[in-house]
């Protein structure tokens, strides 16, 4: 059975042991979506390519009531449940949420699942704007949605939520990102590029092409990924305590992180390359200029960036927020590093759960 991503793990251990919401997840009911001789960016056509999602609550008869919810990275569509319920800010009794899953993911088109010419290292590289393009499919000719109350997403989820707001910029009336950027700079390429060196110098990876998973790689990729997700602080702090079970050792909490990843390498690595590639300046008719496309952003926009995210560092919010005309700034006053857009802890889900539903009340 495959693991799920320490974060998604945490998120849901701590809401649900701490937090004043109900306890009991949110409901979803799978659905699939394909699309056949589906065109990507790169120029690759694959015969066909499928949408895993799950959806919340019930389309009313207007049709605007829907709330996007793209998932982050590795994710399935349960990954929002820290948001969804009848005292958070997804009341899925009033709303339909439609919650997406990555390509990549290992149930929506992947390496993993895709028969040759595409099966395994061959599947083409996918962006941001590949999945909104696939999504945006699926809400128009399968669920015969026009518009969207709100798109709302957690890291890769944030990046499909910037993509949104520059391709389709009438599609949402609001936008909410939390820790997550509108385009991965620099340093984050060199992050995730070391978490990819560390998975493919495992001899049985074989060029992607491994008979068996690569163990020792997804193991060094797990202790890379351990050293990025936290804040320093948090560390220091030993707030790793709240997330482990009484009596963990810090060794024994440390060496989780080296059998936490258990999915398809190529999986991974796919999702790295989409998360790798992601710019809105990179969308046709701005011409590479991030500046440009950010101030196309109509929609009225809440950033809510980790004040200590090592991944999508604060800096790099404050810089783009600059450039978007309707944004909201409210950086996230946690120590808890990347995993506080997603609500791993009490305070932050608290934090999230009542300035989103603010944002998404207020009139435009």
């Amino acid at each position: 059975m495959k693991k799920l991503p320490l974060l998604f793990l945490l998120s849901h251990m701590l809401m649900a042991q701490n937090a004043a919401a109900p306890p009991a997840a949110a409901s979803a009911e799978r659905h699939e979506f394909a699309i056949p001789n589906f065109r990507t960016e790169s120029g690759v056509t694959l015969p066909e390519a499928r949408i895993v999602y799950g959806t919340y609550g019930h389309l009313n008869a207007a049709r605007d009531n829907a709330v996007l919810l793209p998932s982050h990275y590795m994710a399935n569509f349960q990954g929002y449940q820290w948001l969804i319920g009848p005292e958070r800010a997804l009341d899925p009794s009033r709303l339909f949420l439609v919650a997406t899953e990555l390509f990549g993911n290992g149930r929506s088109s992947s390496p993993s699942n895709t028969p040759e010419p595409y099966h395994g290292p061959r599947f083409p590289v996918m962006t941001i704007r590949d999945n909104v393009e696939a999504v945006h499919r699926l809400l128009v000719e399968e669920l015969k949605i026009t518009h969207l109350r709100a798109i709302i997403g957690f890291s890769m989820g944030a990046q499909q939520a910037f993509q949104w707001a520059v391709s389709y910029p009438d599609f949402a009336g609001r936008i909410v990102a939390t820790s997550g950027t509108a385009k991965t700079y620099p340093h984050g390429i060199v992050r995730l590029e070391g978490q990819i060196a560390a998975l493919t110098a495992d001899a049985a990876f074989q060029g992607g092409d491994y008979t068996a998973p690569p163990r020792k790689g997804l193991e060094a990729f797990g202790m890379v990924w351990a050293g990025w997700l936290f804040s320093q602080e948090w560390w220091r702090r030993e707030l790793w305590r709240a997330a482990a079970s009484p009596g963990t050792t810090f060794e024994q909490f440390m060496n989780g992180f080296r059998t936490r990843f258990s999915a398809d390498a190529n999986d991974y690595i796919l999702q790295a390359r989409t998360w790798e590639k992601h710019d809105v300046g990179a969308t046709p008719g701005f011409g590479g200029d991030v500046e440009r496309a950010l101030r196309s952003i109509k929609a009225p926009l809440l950033y809510m960036p980790s004040e200590t995210d090592l991944y999508f560092p604060i800096g790099d919010a404050r810089y783009e927020a600059a450039f978007i005309p309707g944004v909201t700034l409210t950086p996230i006053p946690s120590l808890w590093g990347h995993t506080a857009g997603a609500a791993s802890n009490p305070a932050d889900g608290k934090f999230l759960n009542e300035t989103i539903a603010r944002f998404l009340s207020a009139q435009r």
